[in-house]
């Protein structure tokens, strides 16, 4: 039990060193075959434990930029409450294990689970989800065709499937390990096909996209009372770009994109706001998308990315649609402020609604907001409403120097195969980056420095299979696990 007990610490570990800023995607298989031979032929509880302590040995690792400014405690928390997915997918794989198809089962499993956890609690937490490691990796381009849960629901399979493979081998079933090879490899195989069909055979039109990343004067959660500072350094930097741009050094953009928070001084209220802004604006000569803080009057407030006209100012905005429990609002409010005092201090936040397109200079643009392009159906909703160009304005200051901006910015490389559109991400402080429709970053900024992307992204008009399959795919994969689930066995789980 204590070997076993440490394999499953051991395998979180190991699916934690496969996410970024590391490019060990080949680690992410080996941690589910590892974890699933654990579990094999268990006791559902037994199974349930031991995918906990993976879940502990994937998440404590992977979230500590949770707490960084706030404490230990939200860390500790929320890895605790999300390594319950994992002991949810122990159990499953536990009891699959002695059914009919347990490769595809298992993987399927862990689809399911990942959905649940990217739903409940208070809308869910999909950070971490296997998808979301392997912007390097070879499975990436089937996103185009399955979305994020295919992408998940291969990785899975590769590892089960080893598994299932060695355990023929050892019981002299040449043919049937060789079965298990190939089920490992067929999505392998498909992924050449897929990036096929993703690369369009007539080249499209592009546009000339620029990120500014005004940087802000120090790093963590007393940056915003400097609000001032970080507005100011957004403009300089928009209007550094406007020189360069009469002096010939850059093209002119056609988009101009904000991060969020560039201006927590509402701009519609606050004079001295509007005025920075519209200097930027005429500065440059084209709209601006701005990351803008809105107060509603009534003791709420939007996150809004605005769009900002050098003639007429400001116009249509997206606001924030998916906020962060905790942070941005306080699920239960009258109860948890009379449980913890301190949580009063949460933000008071409230979401928007529509489907995150915006027009900015003639181009449909999705709007992503930081925490919004971990969520497939804020991005899908966009796409399928005609965006061209996927935006994901952010603010990864309040982290400070950890992997949170990285792991970020593999989920917008994911988007971006996805649905094949280019995407833009401009952040506070970094990482800023250009990413093109088949996940490559052709341009990165480094973190907590001023600096200013500009290049030349296609813009696409064709929808790919995971798009217009929506969440689909992700409901198949689960449900796969229901049937074997009503087959009765009669062998009996070790404990």
């Amino acid at each position: 039990m204590l070997w076993r007990c440490a394999a499953a610490i051991g395998a979180g570990l190991a699916l934690y060193a496969s996410f970024p800023p590391r490019t060990s995607w080949w680690l992410a298989p080996l941690a589910l075959a590892v974890l699933t031979a654990v579990v094999a032929h268990r006791s559902a509880r037994a199974g349930f434990g031991y995918g906990y302590l993976a879940g502990l040995g994937f998440f404590l690792p992977l979230l500590p930029w949770v707490g960084v400014y706030v404490g230990a405690m939200p860390w500790l928390a929320l890895a605790a409450a999300q390594a319950v997915a994992v002991g949810a997918f122990g159990t499953l794989a536990a009891v699959l294990s002695r059914r009919p198809a347990a490769p595809l089962t298992i993987a399927g499993a862990w689809v399911a689970t990942e959905a649940v956890r990217a739903r409940v609690p208070f809308g869910g937490f999909p950070w971490g989800r296997l998808a979301f490691g392997q912007a390097e990796g070879p499975w990436l381009p089937l996103a185009s065709l399955a979305g994020a849960p295919g992408v998940s629901f291969a990785v899975a399979l590769a590892g089960t499937a080893l598994v299932a493979g060695l355990g023929r081998v050892r019981a002299g079933r040449w043919r049937a390990a060789r079965g298990c090879a190939l089920l490992a490899a067929a999505p392998l195989l498909l992924a050449p096909f897929a990036a096929h069909r993703q690369t369009p055979n007539v080249p499209g039109s592009t546009v000339t996209v620029a990120a500014v990343q005004g940087n802000v004067p120090r790093m963590g959660l007393e940056f915003n009372a400097q609000r001032r500072a970080v507005l100011d350094n957004h403009v300089a930097v928009t209007e550094q770009l406007a020189a360069a741009v009469t002096a010939g050094r850059q093209p002119r953009p056609q988009l101009v994109i904000w991060p969020e928070n560039s201006s927590d001084i509402d701009p519609l209220r606050h004079r001295d706001a509007r005025t920075a802004i519209d200097r930027a604006a005429a500065a440059i000569g084209v709209p601006l998308l701005v990351g803008a803080v809105l107060d509603n009057g009534d003791g709420t407030s939007s996150n809004s990315a605005l769009v900002w006209d050098p003639a007429t100012g400001p116009g249509p905005q997206h606001v924030k649609r998916r906020l962060v429990p905790f942070g941005e609002y306080l699920p239960l409010r009258p109860v948890i402020e009379r449980l913890v005092p301190a949580a009063a201090q949460a933000g008071n936040f409230v979401p928007g609604d529509g489907t995150g397109r915006i027009e900015l200079n003639g181009v449909p643009v999705a709007v992503a907001t930081c925490y919004e392009v971990a969520f497939d159906d804020a991005v899908t909703d966009s796409v399928r409403a005609g965006a061209q160009l996927i935006t994901v304005p952010t603010n990864n200051a309040t982290f400070g120097r950890t992997e949170m901006t990285y792991q970020q910015l593999a989920m917008s490389r994911v988007r971006a195969v996805e649905h094949g559109r280019s995407v833009v991400v401009a952040a506070t402080s970094g990482v800023s980056a250009l990413i093109t429709p088949d996940g490559q970053v052709i341009e990165q900024s480094a973190m907590f420095t001023p600096d200013l992307l500009v290049g030349e992204l296609p813009l696409s008009t064709e929808l790919t299979w995971a798009t217009r399959l929506g969440p689909w795919p992700e409901t198949v994969l689960s449900l796969i696990v229901v049937l074997p689930l009503l087959v009765r066995r009669r062998d009996r789980a070790n404990p």
